[in-house]
């Protein structure tokens, strides 16, 4: 028997995306430095998957300065958390089904 699939996003395949998500989830915002410690990335690694979220919509990136200080944080959109809780669901479902 084949498992449906379907309902997965692929966006979600990979784990960094998918801790990203889960974090900011969780979070109302964080920022770059607490995101890349608590994920254990690189800085390079955390802002192409970010820029890739962003850029699907599903995640905010906000920068601006404190002091002379950069600082960057992300927080998710609404459609972010729609298509991150439908993928969770779908996970669920799959998972579900093989009992």
């Amino acid at each position: 028997m084949i498992a449906n699939l379907d309902g997965l996003n692929k966006a979600f395949e990979s784990k960094i995306r998918l801790g990203i998500m889960s974090v900011l989830m969780a979070n109302e915002s964080v920022d770059f430095t607490t995101m890349k410690s608590l994920l254990e990335l690189t800085d390079g690694n955390l802002a192409s998957h970010a820029r890739s979220l962003e850029e699907l919509g599903y995640i905010r990136c906000q920068k601006k300065f404190i002091g002379r200080k950069p600082n960057t944080s992300y927080s998710i959109t609404d459609e972010g958390r729609a298509a991150f809780s439908a993928h969770i669901q779908a996970l669920a479902s799959f998972l579900n089904s093989q009992q």
